[in-house]
């Protein structure tokens, strides 16, 4: 009872106080050194990462972002990969959860209302969302000095002024905390939440902080993983146990759990990068941040089952960078294994290159096919298939001659990116054009990709006919027996010559 009369005054001393405390105006912490001072030069600055990103195809509404929050210089451009994706969106209020990098706490501390202002102008609190946070539990409160030298949440504002119009923030900096604690906050913020319309959640992290870049590959690496399968409790036990980092784990974890209790679950990882990529220099013993964009969707289940299924669902969806990049490695191997007989030695610590999938490389010379070969199950990462299926294709398809260096001139690349296989009960399920289709009856199989079918204007009994009898060695009719089995699967292709 005592505690509580304490927890009482201490309440109302806060409300009689907070407009004391509470600037009218926050002014900027970092403006002049995270980004520039000027606003001419830091709207022109930020113009030029938005255009050089490319838009991403998302259909389903963005409720939450994780976004890095170092200087311009060094994360803005993956910044740029999330705010690119709400630009000309209509939110009402901006959620932007950080770590407190200078004043130690407990708990959770919210600016209660007031502006915070950049050199692009100010922007408004939302007193009204604040009211329904403050004071909702003895760890959510407004203490000021979290907010006095911190710049996890202001260097998000800028972007968001270039991307929204008439929005509102509701300003969070979140200091020791425990899982209890997180989910006790996210009760009174799913609360207050309901009722309200067009709300987006920041979490601002970075990621890896230490001295060796192949070591910040390596964690983050993991990180990402965990992030990309929405597994809290699995991210929470590697930051314990330094298996995984994040300086914003706080609230990377608040919004992750936040938006499974309301029903999103679906996470995509934009980009990813780290300083020493970004400052052009890997040499060991030099100062190594991770920096990752990732949009949290919405997915609205109708059972446990298909919360499963979505969860597991992966089929890689690449940008025009990924693209570029993996038509670089299958050029570059095969040409490095005609001059010296072994695979060049790669990494890759782009998510989306990591993963594990399927991939054909194609060659064509003079608008002729020159080899083909692929691997429709996915048991390396992506880029090392495809590194290995173009030498493989160059020189290890038995309809042709090994191609030779001379030749490698002539020849334009190809990379057909899969989906994982789903297997059909029923011929009907397979769109022509859209689907690749696998045929497995005993021991012999045999495989078509998607374009097959639009390169040769076959019908569904034609495209399957010769599937059967040209590439499985089966009878033409095989497809119509009981115990042939049919795979069907997406591809992402993409040329050399044809780069979207």
């Amino acid at each position: 009872m005592r505690d509580k009369y304490i927890f009482l005054f201490i309440f109302c001393l806060t409300l009689i106080n907070i407009k004391v405390w509470a600037q009218a105006i926050k002014e900027p912490n970092v403006s002049g050194s995270f980004y520039p001072r000027e606003p001419k030069e830091l709207s022109l600055m930020i113009d030029k990462f938005l255009s050089e990103v490319i838009p991403e195809s998302l259909e389903d509404e963005v409720f939450g972002l994780i976004l890095p929050h170092a200087g311009y210089l060094y994360s803005g451009k993956t910044a740029s990969f999330g705010y690119r994706l709400i630009k000309g969106k209509s939110y009402r209020t901006v959620i932007i959860m950080g770590p407190s990098h200078y004043y130690g706490f407990t708990g959770v501390s919210i600016y209660p209302e007031g502006k915070f202002r950049t050199p692009l102008g100010d922007i408004e609190i939302d007193k009204e969302f604040t009211r329904k946070l403050l004071f909702k539990d003895k760890y959510i409160f407004f203490n000021p000095l979290a907010f006095e030298k911190e710049h996890s949440i202001e260097v998000h504002l800028p972007f968001l002024q270039k991307v929204l119009k008439d929005f509102k923030i509701v300003p969070v900096v979140m200091g020791k905390m425990d899982l209890e604690m997180s989910k006790r906050f996210i009760k009174i913020l799913k609360e207050s939440i309901d009722g309200y319309k067009d709300i987006l959640v920041i979490a601002s992290s970075d990621m890896y902080h230490g001295y060796d870049y192949e070591l910040c590959r390596l964690v983050d690496t993991v990180t990402l993983t965990y992030l990309k399968n929405m597994d809290v409790n699995g991210l929470y036990e590697a930051i314990q146990e330094q298996k995984a980092q994040l300086c914003g784990a706080w609230p990377v974890l608040t919004l992750l759990m936040l938006a499974k209790d309301i029903g999103y679950y679906n996470l995509k990882i934009l980009n990813y990068t780290n300083s020493s990529e970004v400052m052009g220099n890997r040499t060991k013993g030099i100062w190594t941040v991770g920096y990752a964009s990732c949009v949290l969707g919405r997915y609205f289940p109708s059972s446990a089952n298909e919360i499963s299924h979505f969860q597991n669902k992966e089929v890689i969806m690449l940008n025009k960078e990924q693209k570029r990049i993996l038509l670089e490695i299958a050029r570059r191997s095969i040409e490095f294994y005609l001059k010296t007989g072994k695979k060049l030695e790669i990494n890759q610590a782009d998510p989306m290159l990591i993963e594990k999938c399927g991939a054909f490389v194609t060659l064509h010379k003079h608008g002729q096919l020159r080899g083909c070969i692929g691997n429709i199950i996915g048991d390396k990462p992506l880029y090392l298939t495809v590194r290995d299926m173009a030498i493989e294709s160059a020189v290890g398809d038995p309809r042709f001659a090994p191609l030779d260096l001379e030749e490698l001139k002539e020849v334009e690349i190809e990379i057909s990116v899969l989906s994982p296989l789903k297997k059909v009960d029923d011929p009907q399920e397979i769109i022509l054009g859209k689907h690749g289709v696998m045929v497995r009856k005993g021991f012999r199989s045999g495989v078509f990709l998607p374009q097959v079918a639009t390169e040769t204007d076959w019908s569904k009994e034609e495209f399957l006919s010769y599937l059967c009898s040209h590439k499985a060695g089966l009878s033409p009719y095989a497809w119509k027996d009981k115990d042939t089995e049919l795979y069907i699967f997406s591809a992402e292709v993409f040329s050399e010559e044809k780069l979207e």
